[in-house]
């Protein structure tokens, strides 16, 4: 059995790396590659970028760029952000990537994800699924960068994406995105009744008790963070830190 993955989604914009909350206000931190570095010191299981800006400025993230994270990093990384079609992501993949994260295109288009498993493997595709709680109590989808109702039907979604060739699922909270204040443990639980492919979890994560509930009560084969990783304390200090071997074991259960 694959030991459940805690990884650092760094968030890109442009050529360098940005955090915001509920996706917007987003803050310089640094230099991906100062990130990539440190992150392989404290031997994280994986990492995530994603280019918050080239789903709206029609490319995709910078293959230069990509090139030199795959050059330096020790550990498997994916990449997403304007990915449309099967060339992008051949691209991004020959760059050095392990897997590419799909998003608005793919969800507008499924066929993209059975089109894309069928030449690249299944493996290397991770579906990102954008979530935001509406006042009535219900999960909505939504895309562009959070910007665009997509759908009200979750389940559906997350079924679908699954169905057409998605190697992973990533659920990503828009509500809690930044905030430190917990997984949305609820539909996250709810939703793994329906997910067969592994599961990545979004958006929250302040604590590595919020990382363990994730993993044991969202039932979540991966747990993903931004701001825990790179902001320390009340000032949100910017500090790159990952859990060390204790706090993994305690984590994972182990």
């Amino acid at each position: 059995m694959l030991l459940p993955r805690v990884i650092p989604c760094l968030l890109l914009k442009g050529l360098g790396l940005v955090k915001g909350v509920q996706f917007k206000d987003h803050r310089y931190i640094g230099d991906p590659m100062n990130a990539v570095q440190i992150f392989n010191t404290m031997e994280a299981d994986e990492m995530l970028f994603l280019d918050i800006l080239a789903t709206a400025e029609n490319r995709i993230p910078d293959l230069d760029l990509i090139q030199k994270i795959a050059d330096q990093s020790l550990m498997p990384f994916g990449v997403g952000g304007g990915i449309q079609n099967t060339t992008h992501i051949r691209d991004i993949l020959r760059a050095g990537a392990e897997k590419v994260c799909l998003n608005t295109y793919a969800l507008k288009n499924p066929d993209l994800i059975t089109e894309a498993a069928n030449i690249f493997g299944r493996q290397s595709l991770v579906v990102s699924i954008d979530i935001k709680k509406h006042k009535k109590g219900h999960y909505e989808v939504y895309t562009n960068c959070g910007s665009k109702l997509f759908s009200e039907d979750l389940q559906g979604v997350c079924v679908l994406m699954q169905e057409k060739g998605a190697g992973e699922i990533l659920l990503n909270s828009i509500d809690r995105d930044g905030t430190m204040s917990g997984y949305a443990l609820e539909i996250i639980s709810e939703m793994s009744k329906y997910i067969n492919v592994p599961l990545i979890i979004c958006g929250g994560a302040g604590t590595i008790r919020d990382l363990k509930d994730g993993i044991h009560i969202g039932h979540a084969s991966a747990v993903a963070a931004g701001s825990m990783f790179v902001f320390h304390g009340p000032r949100r200090a910017v500090l790159i830190s990952y859990p060390d071997a204790k706090e993994l074991a305690e984590i994972r259960g182990e």
